[in-house]
C-alpha cells in the first residue's frame, strides 16, 4: 500500500508532467480550479489548485475532501501511482471505477484531452 509521501510525490510528478505538455495537453490543463484527491486507503486528501497547468497542493487532510472542490478526484493510493507511472490507463481506471473524476460539464471535456 502506497504511503502518504508517496502521493504527494506522484501528484508532484503528475503536476510536472502537465507543465511540460504542449499543445492541446497544455491547453486542456491551463484551468484555473480547485482540486481534491482523496486517496480511499489511506482515507486523506490532498487539497490545492490547478493553476497555469500545475496542481499545487496547499493542504493535506484526514478524511474525505472537507469542502466541494472544483475538480474532485478519488482513488487508492497505490492507482495513484500507477496512473502517473504509466502502468493504468487513466480512461480504463475511470471507466471500471477504479478512479473517480467529478468536474463541472466543461471542464469534464477539457479535461478529457489530458486522456
Amino acid at each position: 500500500m502506497a504511503t502518504i509521501e508517496e502521493c504527494r510525490s506522484a501528484l508532484e510528478r503528475l503536476s510536472d508532467n502537465m507543465a511540460k505538455a504542449e499543445g492541446g495537453v497544455r491547453d486542456a490543463a491551463a484551468l484555473d480550479r480547485s482540486v481534491s484527491c482523496h486517496i480511499k486507503d489511506l482515507d486523506v486528501s490532498f487539497l490545492g489548485r490547478l493553476v497555469d497547468g500545475r496542481i499545487e497542493v496547499r493542504e493535506t487532510v484526514q478524511g474525505p475532501p472537507p469542502k466541494k472542490a472544483e475538480i474532485r478526484l478519488a482513488m487508492t493510493g497505490d492507482d495513484l501511482i500507477a496512473l502517473v507511472g504509466g502502468e493504468l490507463a487513466f480512461a480504463k481506471a475511470w471507466g471500471s471505477g477504479r478512479v473517480n473524476l467529478q468536474a463541472g460539464v466543461l471542464d469534464l471535456v477539457r479535461l478529457t484531452k489530458l486522456l
